[in-house]
């Protein structure tokens, strides 16, 4: 681990919808489009920022992993109102990992998966 304190990376994450479909959009903060996808060099925290424009009452309970063993991830929190997701990454394995965010409605009782971001570890040597 190469620093201690960690870097820290936000993202937003819109969701609309069109025609009932639910559309995923990763921006900067300063509103320039990002894929989702994030390389890591370093000890980081990635947040991801929910901006819900469905009327759905979307909020984060969750990520869901492929691999969710293979250490590229080491923690997840949700902030209480389910407006912000933090993955925490050591940086201590190198490789990547695919995930998919889990979010609920108030609309009915289904959950909604986002597209898989991914997070990609290469470690400073």
């Amino acid at each position: 681990m190469s620093n201690t304190q960690g870097q820290a990376i936000l993202f937003n994450l819109t969701i609309t919808l069109d025609n009932d479909v639910p559309i995923f959009t990763y921006t900067n903060l300063d509103g320039t489009p990002k894929s989702g996808d994030v390389v890591i060099n370093q000890y980081s925290t990635i947040s991801y920022q929910l901006i819900d424009q469905t009327g759905k009452g979307l909020k984060f309970v969750g990520a869901a992993f492929t691999t969710p063993f293979d250490k590229i991830i080491d923690v997840i929190t949700i902030s209480s109102d389910g407006s912000l997701i933090q993955l925490t990454d050591l940086d201590e394995v190198p490789g990547n990992t695919s995930f998919q965010f889990v979010l609920s409605n108030t609309t009915n009782t289904l959950m909604l998966l986002s597209p898989d971001p991914e997070v990609i570890n290469r470690p400073e040597n």
